[in-house]
C-alpha cells in the first residue's frame, strides 16, 4: 500500500460499528435484538415479522430507522435511545489503535449511522475518546443514513472538511460509494475483501493499516 496515496489526507473519517472495534465482538447483536423488540412492540407485529422488517428496511433504506421513519412515521428519538441501551462489557481498550489514530496527520472524526451518545459509549469503552475531534451520528445528518449521498453532504457541510483531502474507513461496502464519488480515499475494514469499484483499499487489521501510513 503506497503511503503516498494518503499523503494529501487531512481529515480521517471513521465509521464506528465493526470498524473501530472487531466484528467478532458481536456488539451489534444486542442492538439487533432490541431493534426487533422495538419494532414488534411499536408496530404491534410478532417477532418473526418484526425481524423481517428490520432486515428489509436496513437493506432498502440503509438503516432500519430510515425505513421506520418513511414507512411508519416513527419518532427517531425514542427509537435511538432504546435500541442503543446495551451492555458495552464486551469491548476492551485498544491502546495500539488509539496510538495509530493519534499519529495520523491532520484530524480524525467519527461518522456513524448510530447516535452520538451511543458512539461516545463505544469510544469510551475502547479507550478512543480523545482520538477524535468530532463525533457525528445519524441525528446530525437530519436522520438520513449512510449510504445516502445527502447524508454525507450534510455531514461534510456541518464539519467543513474538504472531501478531496479526506479518507473514509467503513465496514459496510455500500457506504463507500458516495465517499469515492465525493473524492475521498476509501478503505474497506472487514475480515474479508468485498471487491467493488468504489473500494480502493481493504484491510482486516485497521491498526496495522494506519501504522503503515505514518
Amino acid at each position: 500500500m503506497p503511503k503516498t496515496a494518503f499523503a494529501h489526507v487531512e481529515t480521517w473519517v471513521f465509521d464506528l460499528d465493526n470498524t473501530l472495534y472487531p466484528p467478532d465482538v458481536r456488539l451489534f447483536d444486542q442492538i439487533e435484538v432490541r431493534m426487533t423488540n422495538w419494532v414488534s412492540n411499536v408496530l404491534g407485529v410478532d417477532a418473526e415479522t418484526a425481524n423481517h422488517l428490520r432486515k428489509d428496511y436496513w437493506a432498502r433504506y440503509g438503516t432500519t430507522l430510515a425505513g421506520l421513519m418513511r414507512e411508519h412515521n416513527v419518532d427517531p428519538g425514542p427509537y435511538l435511545t432504546d435500541v442503543h441501551d446495551i451492555s458495552f462489557d464486551a469491548l476492551q481498550p485498544d491502546p495500539k489503535l488509539a496510538a495509530a489514530i493519534k499519529a495520523l496527520p491532520g484530524r480524525a472524526i467519527v461518522y456513524t449511522n448510530g447516535c452520538e451518545p451511543y458512539a461516545r459509549n463505544v469510544l469510551e469503552a475502547r479507550g478512543l475518546t480523545d482520538c477524535f475531534e468530532a463525533i457525528y451520528g445519524v441525528e446530525h445528518a437530519e436522520f438520513r443514513p449512510k449510504p445516502e449521498r445527502a447524508a454525507f453532504d450534510t455531514i461534510i457541510a456541518l464539519d467543513g472538511f474538504q472531501p478531496g483531502r479526506a479518507a473514509m474507513f467503513e465496514d459496510d461496502t455500500r457506504n463507500l460509494e458516495a465517499p469515492m464519488a465525493l473524492g475521498m480515499r476509501t478503505v474497506h475494514v472487514a475480515p474479508t475483501p468485498a471487491p467493488a469499484p468504489f473500494i480502493e483499499y481493504h484491510t482486516d487489521d485497521l491498526t496495522q493499516f494506519l501504522t503503515q501510513l505514518t
